[in-house]
């Protein structure tokens, strides 16, 4: 009789801690992780790099989904941290907005105080296209001294090299033009490149080699798999490539959690990231 007490004791103690483990996920995952902002720190290697790039840090902060009042400090978080980071460049990876165009200026005016020594670039995100428009978003992104780019590039002179900062419209219904925003870069100069969505990142390599394309739109997928690391949900123009660093030739990618979330604001083993990339000139290249 023992041994099958101990048997129905061992069952709903069993069934008891699945209970309080989900509990807990949800938690987490609803109340916990969507405010919790990570730091990533990643060196990318690149071939073909000019030894005075070797160590040039950029931040990237993308998908921030912004809501004034319930999203404001982690934004001003995460303005703090890449301040303390003196970066060289800052990257804004698309999609500030998630329905309303309204929450923009609110937005632009934390992201202001943001700080780079080389500045700080910006391109727009499929949210962004869908509920705000080029016009309005690259006009308050600019009032408050960020760089907006669209199937546009800008020529940087630092540390005695020149580097091209790349950045295309959105893909997922815009007008991406990858033609265009490499204009009158020379083939020896190196790239950085900002586009949304991360899937075009074929798209943008087969016409160059690409030092570095940051990308933001998965949100690394919200919502994964502890420990596996599996993200069960993808999105349209981000199913190949869902978080952290590829390479392909001599071209590299990075794609970042995002901070915000889209749809539910729930995230589980995914929690809002800033990532510092530092470029690291491969020896011998």
């Amino acid at each position: 009789m023992k041994p099958a007490k101990r048997g129905i004791v061992t069952r709903r103690n069993f069934l008891r801690l699945m209970a309080a483990g989900t509990a807990g996920a949800l938690a987490d995952a609803m109340w916990i992780e969507p405010g919790w902002l990570t730091v990533t720190r990643c060196n990318v290697p690149c071939k073909r790099l000019p030894s005075g790039f070797d160590g040039l840090r950029v931040g990237l902060l993308a998908d921030l989904h912004f809501e004034p009042d319930r999203d404001d400090a982690l934004i001003e978080e995460a303005v703090a941290y890449i301040n303390a980071e003196k970066l060289d460049l800052l990257l804004l990876g698309g999609d500030y907005v998630s329905s309303s165009s309204s929450v923009l200026a609110p937005l632009a005016r934390i992201l202001t105080n943001a700080k780079a020594s080389h500045g700080v670039f910006a391109v727009m995100g499929n949210h962004d296209g869908w509920n705000a428009g080029h016009p309005l978003t690259r006009r308050i992104f600019e009032k408050s001294g960020i760089s907006f780019l669209i199937n546009q590039n800008s020529h940087l002179h630092l540390r005695g090299e020149k580097l091209a900062v790349a950045g295309t419209d959105f893909v997922w219904l815009g007008k991406p033009d990858p033609q265009a925003t490499l204009k009158g870069i020379a083939r020896d100069t190196p790239v950085l490149a900002l586009v949304h969505e991360p899937d075009y990142f074929d798209d943008m390599t087969a016409r160059r080699d690409i030092t570095l394309q940051v990308s933001g739109h998965t949100h690394g997928g919200q919502c994964r798999v502890p420990v596996a690391g599996y993200a069960p949900a993808k999105v349209k123009y981000g199913e190949k490539y869902i978080y952290g660093h590829h390479a392909t030739g001599n071209s590299n990618l990075f794609v970042t959690r995002g901070i915000g979330t889209s749809g539910l604001r729930v995230r589980f083993a995914c929690p809002p990231e800033l990532a510092i990339l530092t470029l690291r000139a491969e020896a011998g290249t």
